[in-house]
C-alpha cells in the first residue's frame, strides 16, 4: 500500500467553503480516477503558523505505479484548478509514503 499524501494550509477566511469544495468537488474528482482505493482528511491539530489551518489528504493507492499514473496523467489539471480557484489563499505539499 502507498500513500500519497497532500498537506494544504489554507487561509481561515476560506476554510469552510475550501473543505466543502474538497469533500465535493475535487476529492471526488481525485477518486474518479481509479488510481486510489480510498482516501481519508484530518485536520492538523498542533499547528506553529497560526496565519493557516492546516488539513492532510490522504490517497491510498495499491502501488506506486498507480501513484505515479495519477500524478502523471491525472493530477496536473486537478492541480492547476485548486491553485487558481485558491490563489495567494493555501500552501500545499506532497509526500509519498509506502507501508512497511
Amino acid at each position: 500500500m502507498v500513500l500519497y499524501n497532500v498537506t494544504v494550509g489554507i487561509d481561515p477566511d476560506v476554510e469552510h467553503e475550501w473543505l466543502d469544495w474538497m469533500q465535493s468537488v475535487h476529492i471526488p474528482a481525485v477518486m474518479h480516477t481509479g488510481m486510489f482505493v480510498e482516501h481519508k482528511v484530518f485536520k492538523v491539530l498542533s499547528q506553529e503558523d497560526e496565519e493557516t489551518v492546516s488539513y492532510s489528504i490522504q490517497y491510498f493507492a495499491k502501488d506506486i505505479e498507480f501513484v505515479m499514473k495519477y500524478l502523471n496523467e491525472f493530477a496536473p489539471p486537478l492541480v492547476e484548478e485548486h491553485k487558481n480557484r485558491y490563489q495567494n489563499r493555501h500552501v500545499a505539499f506532497r509526500t509519498l509514503l509506502q507501508q512497511v
